[in-house]
């Protein structure tokens, strides 16, 4: 037992020592590595960059696609295959059963046939998907369908800013790994508005376009280089990331750093799922799963899901207010790409989640006064101007920023398991907020949003002891700080 207990001890102590060397090297280059950064800086020199975030964001935009589906095809549906109340409901909740299950599998994939390989099997689920719902008769099919989409969008969720924070350089990291929450916007808010004047079945045909856009840009693009290094292609590797800087840059000082921080963690042993909960990980996943847990139970999916019975409830116009939700969306989450790699990470999730709190305790209030018949007419001003808050909030900050963090934090070897962990934690809460969402609503509508403010709060205090600033910082850096 002795020699068992200096034999942890010994491993523990080479395992921070490694951690520490690391950080202190990372802070002795990360002034060199300024030189690089500014040479690929040049819009001629990241052409590739920015190729490769339009190739993976389509992605974000298929998942947009299958999510917006189900809200403008209901009637319809329901109609033309004499589906029931129940039946339909199990077609739109089964999507989410698809995602935890994309999840739970999106990080061993991609570690395994890498983020490119990872991405082509999601849209393969995706285009299988589409074409079942297209060739739908009765429910069973239909269903088959939806649960592939959904499989392909727990994928997507993980895989796109994952891919996208490994070829991006530091300094536009945030701008395009942000770009993934924008576009799955912009798929949720196109579905809506084509979904009125398409039917179901063409409305499921668009959504193969995204794919054959994603299949076929996918030949034209690296592999992420740091998964490359990982699994010891070494002339890919260079290759990949010569590509990604330019071909008159200098990539060996990124290489070299690269490298160097894979042979480190190549020396601590290869993480599974309980190993998550080491010490020398726990920071990272308390971080990046906690981000998880507080942006799906602070409501947004039941206020996404169900806002237009929300406006209908506070007697006011569902169609003007879903329009202008669905604008403030998108514009809003494509303003924040454009300072999230100047104002920060942290800044965004304070003030976002101060938003939020806003927002739900505003909309509470306004359905506490229709409860208690006071002052009836300023019901749906409260009401609508609280969702709109509430919104805007999530869009400038809480809905894209945990993905960021979470692309960013985890160390290459546990970056699949980790990944998956939280990507799983944040479909589960998607379920979770839009299946209990109608209860809480009959139980106490103005006690749900207070329910929702309280969470929004706690995210405040999470965000303002336990998050770091990771603007500015290459992966390594931030990964060897958090796990030192």
């Amino acid at each position: 037992m002795a020699i068992k207990e200096d034999i942890e001890r010994g491993n523990d102590t080479v395992l921070e020592s490694a951690a520490v060397s690391l950080l202190q090297e990372e802070n002795d280059m990360a002034d060199k590595e300024d030189g690089y950064t500014d040479q690929t800086s040049s819009k001629a020199s990241l052409w590739m960059v920015y190729f490769s975030t339009f190739v993976a964001v389509c992605g974000s935009f298929e998942f947009g696609s299958c999510a917006g589906y189900s809200s403008p095809t209901q009637t319809a549906i329901r109609t033309d295959l004499s589906l029931s109340l129940a039946e339909y409901s199990v077609f739109g909740s089964i999507l989410t059963f698809g995602a935890m299950i994309g999840a739970i599998t999106s990080g061993p994939i991609a570690d395994f046939i890498g983020r490119k390989g990872a991405m082509r099997t999601a849209t393969e689920f995706c285009v299988g998907g589409w074409l079942a719902i297209y060739f739908a008769k009765g429910a069973l099919l239909l269903d088959v369908g939806r649960l592939a989409t959904g499989y392909g969008m727990g994928v997507f969720s993980y895989v796109v800013p994952v891919f996208i924070a490994e070829i991006a350089p530091k300094n536009l990291r945030g701008a395009l790994t942000t770009i993934n929450q924008l576009m799955i916007c912009t798929g949720v808010s196109v579905a809506f508005i084509i979904g009125t004047v398409l039917t179901w079945r063409a409305l499921a045909l668009t959504g193969l376009i995204p794919c054959a856009v994603l299949l076929f840009g996918l030949f034209f693009i690296p592999e992420s280089p740091r998964w490359l290094a990982k699994i010891g292609r070494e002339k890919e590797f260079e290759a990949a990331l010569q590509d990604l800087r330019g071909k008159d840059t200098n990539i060996s000082k990124e290489a070299d750093e690269i490298r160097d921080y894979i042979e480190t963690l190549e020396r601590l042993p290869k993480a599974k799922m309980m190993d998550l909960f080491q010490r020398r990980y726990l920071n990272s996943v308390i971080i990046g799963v906690g981000l998880m847990v507080f942006q799906q139970f602070g409501g947004i999916n039941g206020i996404c899901f169900y806002v237009s019975n929300i406006f209908e409830t506070a007697g006011f116009s569902v169609a003007v207010g879903t329009i202008i939700y669905a604008i403030l969306q998108v514009v809003i989450t494509g303003l924040n790409t454009t300072v999230i790699d100047k104002a920060g990470r942290k800044p965004l999730l304070l003030v976002s989640s101060t938003g939020l709190v806003l927002g739900c305790i505003l909309s509470g209030v306004s359905f506490y006064l229709r409860d208690h018949n006071l002052a009836l007419d300023a019901v749906p001003i409260l009401a609508v101007t609280g969702i709109l808050i509430y919104i805007s909030a999530f869009s400038a900050g809480m809905g894209a920023v945990p993905w960021v963090i979470m692309s960013e934090i985890f160390p290459i070897n546990i970056k699949g398991a980790a990944g998956s962990l939280a990507t799983l934690v944040n479909w589960f809460g998607a379920w979770a907020v839009s299946y209990t969402f109608n209860f809480l609503m009959s139980w106490s509508a103005y006690g749900t949003f207070i329910l929702y403010a309280a969470i929004n709060a706690g995210a405040i205090l999470f965000v303002v002891t336990l998050v770091p600033e990771t603007k500015g910082k290459t992966l390594e850096q931030i990964q060897a700080a958090i796990n030192a």
